[in-house]
């Protein structure tokens, strides 16, 4: 199996993750810069993470409410997914990553005694770990194809 990249979108931030080739593992990257407001989204270093892992398919949180419901940050996540399918031709999938940024949080806070300041610099990657690494232990492989 080729490598899986998973992605925390955020209004400011993109945290990536990467998967090992056979699937089981995810690692956190990198926090890549990107401005919502001005609709600069950083495709362009997105497409040189995926050319230097050899990704296949990409896997994007997606921060639903805890009751299951939409928000806006739901459909930033999507938007995002459609420019990634644009300009990347990849296929992706959506994974639920409601309090996966509570996880990682609570995982610098606890296990790794981590200051604030060194906390919002891996946050982001973390949580794409947790993201894809939840993804990959549910199914193993990108299921879908939008």
């Amino acid at each position: 199996m080729a490598r899986l990249m998973g992605l925390d979108v955020g209004s400011r931030t993109v945290g990536v993750a990467i998967s090992d080739e056979l699937g089981w593992t995810a690692q956190g990257v990198e926090i890549v810069p990107i401005n919502e407001d001005e609709q600069d989204f950083n495709i362009t270093r997105i497409k040189e993470l995926v050319d230097q892992y050899g990704v296949v398919g990409v896997v994007l949180g997606l921060p639903k409410n805890m009751n299951n419901t939409s928000g806006p940050r739901v459909d930033a996540s999507r938007a995002y997914g459609d420019l990634l399918v644009q300009q990347l031709s990849l296929p992706i999938d959506f994974q639920d990553e409601r309090l996966t940024t509570v996880e990682a949080e609570r995982m610098l806070v606890e296990e790794a005694d981590t200051s604030r300041r060194k906390r919002k610099q891996v946050i982001d990657k973390l949580a794409a770990a947790l993201i894809l690494q939840n993804y990959l232990d549910r199914h193993g492989e990108l299921t879908k194809v939008f």
